[in-house]
């Protein structure tokens, strides 16, 4: 399960655990595809909380955090950032990435 966050939520879901945020936004093509392939790891992955947050309705996070391009990964450990990936990333490539943490 894919968990929408917002910026008044965005701390409180992301504290604590492996959490994956995808930041992204309804016209963004690239985000389109992104987004099924999050989906997809939310069910067969349970240790990791995925999240979307749409940066045309949340932008002080997205401006906080430095978000410039989406769609954008951002991987937090216990609340602290531990990876920020931009663009596209097919399954296997993501499911690789995660397995390091």
């Amino acid at each position: 399960m894919v968990h929408e966050i917002t910026d008044a939520n965005f701390e409180k879901e992301t504290a604590q655990g492996l959490v994956v945020i995808d930041f992204w936004a309804s016209w963004c093509g690239p985000c389109k595809m992104q987004g099924p392939v999050i989906d997809e790891l939310s069910e067969e992955d349970k240790n990791i909380k995925f999240c979307k947050l749409n940066v045309d309705e949340n932008q002080a996070t997205a401006s906080s955090l430095g978000i410039m391009s989406i769609p954008t990964l951002l991987v937090k450990k216990d609340g602290k950032i531990v990876d920020q990936i931009v663009g596209y990333h097919p399954k296997e490539q993501l499911q690789k990435l995660l397995a390091a943490y």
